[in-house]
């Protein structure tokens, strides 16, 4: 859970205690640090958190309908096995949301909105150089937020965010691989550039392109890691 907590201070989210906890939870399920199929114990996590057990029960049950974990009676509560089937639902849902979105954005985006996907596209390069994975998916997840709120519509990255939880799991598998790194980064300069020149077919392509390349490789992340997945 440290990695969790800390990466929650570097990008702070406003809201109760509730919101609080249920970020630095899913953020613990989708790195990992809360593996799949671990049972969660309720007075651990208050404890650790330093929160009573109400907003811990509110955060729980989000993540349930977020399909990160399951509640089952008598047993306890457990986090999930990743599940394709969850995966590419997620993969469906983002797509649909995020390309109407980046279309919008390109043909509405202003100067200082392009100047900000630029600032990040170069941290993003900086971080790829420096093989840190964890600074570059804050910057991954930021450029793509940027992106729906160019559009004048950031409803869409919240909607895909909640709706994204076992495909972030699967993409965060890939992040140590800095040949993944460069990919990405690669693919973000090609949306950006499609946005900049004022293109909405290019930029929906380039994007859907990118958002599939998580499910491309999907087979292959499962064979790394086996015991992460439910078995079909």
């Amino acid at each position: 859970m440290e990695r969790a907590v800390n990466r929650f201070t570097r990008s702070p989210i406003g809201g109760n205690t509730g919101e609080r906890v249920y970020a630095i939870l899913r953020e613990a399920i989708v790195t990992a640090e809360l593996e799949p199929g671990r049972q969660l114990s309720e007075n651990e996590l208050a404890e650790l958190l330093g929160v009573s057990r109400t907003p811990l029960r509110g955060a729980l049950a989000r993540l349930r309908e977020d399909r990160l974990v399951v509640i089952v009676p008598q047993l306890g509560t457990f986090v999930t096995m990743i599940s394709r089937s969850a995966v590419e639902d997620a993969a469906f849902v983002r797509e649909a949301l995020e390309c109407a979105a980046i279309r919008m954005a390109t043909e509405r985006i202003t100067e200082a909105g392009l100047e900000e996907l630029q600032v990040n596209l170069a941290a993003q390069e900086r971080a790829e150089a420096e093989h840190d994975a964890d600074s570059f998916d804050l910057l991954d997840e930021d450029l793509h937020r940027a992106i729906c709120q160019q559009s004048g519509h950031e409803i869409a990255w919240a909607l895909s965010r909640r709706a994204n939880g076992h495909l972030d799991r699967v993409r965060r598998l890939s992040l140590p691989d800095n040949t993944y790194l460069s990919q990405m980064v690669t693919e973000h300069r090609s949306m950006v550039a499609a946005i900049a020149e004022g293109k909405p077919d290019q930029a929906e392509e380039e994007l859907r392109r990118h958002l599939r390349t998580v499910l491309s490789s999907l087979d292959q992340i499962r064979s790394r890691h086996p015991e992460y997945f439910e078995t079909e």
